[in-house]
């Protein structure tokens, strides 16, 4: 029974470890932001006409870091709980909550509503 139980400990423990390591930076959530925004800018395309939709996109590939950089990072807080991190972000007066686990991401609340407000304001 011993050796079952040492089994099991190395196993949560190396579960531990691993959640650990793959905890997502601020870098890492910034980047799913902006992959998420991207997103949503392809969303939109089927609603404006090509002129519009490719000049926003060519603006928003050349210049999202510094979107990022100046108006997404500075109004996020992160909390750290070593196996996961729970990020949140002020943004498009929406407040935006995220968990972040295993170097993924997990929309908690917002996000939509965010991509929506961006939509309004691009157009």
């Amino acid at each position: 029974m011993s050796l079952l139980r040492l089994a099991m400990t190395v196993i949560v423990l190396g579960l531990g470890v691993g959640l650990v390591l793959s905890n997502p930076t601020m870098d890492d959530y910034l980047l799913f932001v902006e992959g998420q925004l991207g997103k949503a800018m392809d969303r939109s395309e089927q609603n404006h006409s090509g002129r519009e939709q490719a000049m926003l996109k060519s603006i928003f590939r050349s210049h999202s870091h510094e979107l990022m950089e100046t108006a997404v990072r500075p109004h996020t807080i992160r909390r750290n709980w070593a196996v996961m991190s729970i990020y949140e972000t002020s943004l498009f007066d929406v407040r935006i909550v995220v968990l972040g686990a295993a170097g993924s991401f997990i929309p908690l609340k917002g996000i939509d509503e965010a991509i929506l407000r961006l939509g309004r304001l691009a157009f």
